[in-house]
């Protein structure tokens, strides 16, 4: 898979080939922070790469299952689409379903698995830069939390959207009009300056939007008597969320890159305990790496996503066990313990619920939409093959009596398994589970072979990768993971990573 190298490039093919390869470590660096500004280096980095792909002598590319499969599983997104309820929504859907080039920017562009180590650390040290600013943002805070709200208050009169909640005691309000305010002041000043304003509220596990009218405020000498509240303070305690903005992409990026360190650390960890590395030499790498896999945990634990933990743990699992080192198992056990009850601190802190709560309302929200997606998917013959094509639920939620019949707030069904056969058939998801498959069996392999070799760093890679797939699939179960582009770019960029080394 990939392409191979010329043995003669030409000038203008090595200058095509830097600026790309430049183009990959900006991807890597602008990927944990920001999906416009990693597309557009994606985007450009495609065009080089097409243009080197034009220049003498041509790069030979190997066609593989892997690329029957992707390409199977990309042509099939085009029938659905073409078969969907809605076709106008879900061929425009396509742009999502083509990142998995993304994959193959990376292998193409990668000549080496020390370029495969560079983009790597640049994914991780950017992902510090996002680690590091959480507890900051939390110390500082943000919004404004309210507290005594009196019964007559305009913003007990502001309506929320369809299936969404109100604002109530002890909530707070993040943005008006799109703006972040940070005071009473400020929000009375965004209200007062239309007749309708858009407030974005954080409740306790979720975000809703009310709209307010500027005639509701209350006469008063200050912000807090216009309001009808009798205390306002910024908020410190909420699920953290990066430069995202949403704390679930925010937590499957950390997860799958937190993987990467964890498998970069315990490569160089097994190495030194084997005697094979000396601990002298390598402690500068192993304080980094430990530090990053401590502060992506941390991180991760901030974003109280229980489902994007479960699938760090489960990384981290399977990464151990692979190296199969006994002294490693007991220390990992030893650390994981700690980490467990962390979560679930910060769980009952954060969200007051368990790290297994049947009576959460997100649980039960997924409970209903898990029932009425199979309920959807199997209604036709027409349904179970073709789906009824990604995001027409956009449109006929209401005429499908989804979401509870409009009582629950609208969004997919949480799972990418089921979201895959609900909107694009069972040869979807069986497409699907075979890349899955492909991907996770070529890792294993390469990490048994890479063993015999004894190469720290392409373990180290490997470990990572695989354990990366791992939490993907883990965390997909529920999470719709591959429906978010953050997340599917990083996925694949990881993917590449993987797949480059195995190639080598």
């Amino acid at each position: 898979m990939g392409p191979e190298n010329p043995q003669n490039p030409s000038p203008w093919s090595l200058r095509l080939e830097r600026i790309a390869f430049g183009l990959v470590i900006a991807m890597a660096a602008v990927a944990p922070h920001s999906i416009a500004a990693t597309q557009a280096m994606w985007i450009l980095g495609m065009l080089v790469t097409a243009a080197r792909f034009s220049v003498k002598p041509r790069p030979v590319f190997k066609w593989t299952k892997l690329e029957t499969l992707f390409t199977a599983f990309f042509l099939w997104s085009v029938v659905t689409a073409v078969f969907s309820y809605a076709p106008d929504i879900s061929v425009s859907k396509l742009r999502n379903v083509s990142l998995f080039l993304v994959f193959y920017f990376i292998v193409i562009n990668l000549k080496s698995v020390r370029s495969a180590l560079i983009v790597a650390t640049v994914l991780i040290a950017s992902t510090m830069v996002a680690v590091t600013w959480t507890p900051v943002e939390r110390i500082l805070g943000r919004g404004v939390e309210l507290h005594g709200i009196s019964p007559d208050s305009p913003l007990l009169r502001a309506v929320p959207d369809k299936g969404e909640q109100p604002v109530s005691e002890g909530r707070s309000i993040i943005k008006v009009n799109g703006k972040k305010v940070h005071s009473p002041e400020a929000l009375v000043a965004a209200v007062e300056s239309v007749p309708e304003s858009r407030l974005w509220v954080y409740h306790t596990d979720y975000y809703s939007n009310v709209t307010v009218r500027r005639e509701d405020l209350l006469p008063g000498n200050d912000s807090l008597q216009k309001l009808g509240i009798a205390e306002a303070k910024r908020n410190h305690n909420w699920r953290s969320a990066g430069f995202y903005g949403h704390y679930v992409t925010f937590a499957e990026v950390l997860q799958l890159i937190g993987a990467l360190a964890f498998g970069l650390m315990v490569s160089l960890i097994v190495a030194v305990l084997d005697k094979r590395e000396s601990l002298k030499a390598q402690l500068p790498k192993l304080l980094m790496l430990g530090i990053s896999v401590a502060g992506i945990a941390f991180a991760l634990l901030l974003t109280v996503t229980r489902a994007s933990q479960a699938a760090f743990i489960i990384a981290t699992a399977a990464i151990v066990f692979l190296c199969g080192n006994r002294k490693l198992i007991l220390l990992s056990a030893a650390i994981a313990i700690p980490l467990l009850l962390g979560g679930v601190y910060m769980l009952q802190k954060s969200r007051n619920v368990g790290f297994v709560d049947t009576k959460d309302n997100s649980t039960t929200w997924r409970m209903t939409v898990y029932r009425e997606g199979l309920d959807l998917w199997t209604d036709s013959p027409r349904n179970f093959i073709f789906g009824v094509g990604m995001d027409s639920i956009r449109r006929y939620k209401d005429e499908w009596g989804l979401f509870d019949k409009g009582k629950l707030p609208p969004g997919h069904f949480h799972s990418t398994p089921l979201q895959l056969v609900v909107e694009r058939g069972l040869p979807a998801l069986l497409l699907w589970l075979s890349i899955i498959g492909v991907l996770c069996k070529r890792l294993y392999v390469a990490i048994r072979q890479s063993e015999i070799r004894n190469p720290t760093s392409e373990i180290g890679l490997l470990l990572g990768c695989l354990g990366a797939l791992v939490g993907f699939f883990a965390s997909g179960l529920v999470h719709y993971n591959l429906g978010d582009g953050e997340v599917a770019i990083v996925f694949f960029v990881l993917m590449g990573i993987g797949m480059k080394v195995d190639s080598r």
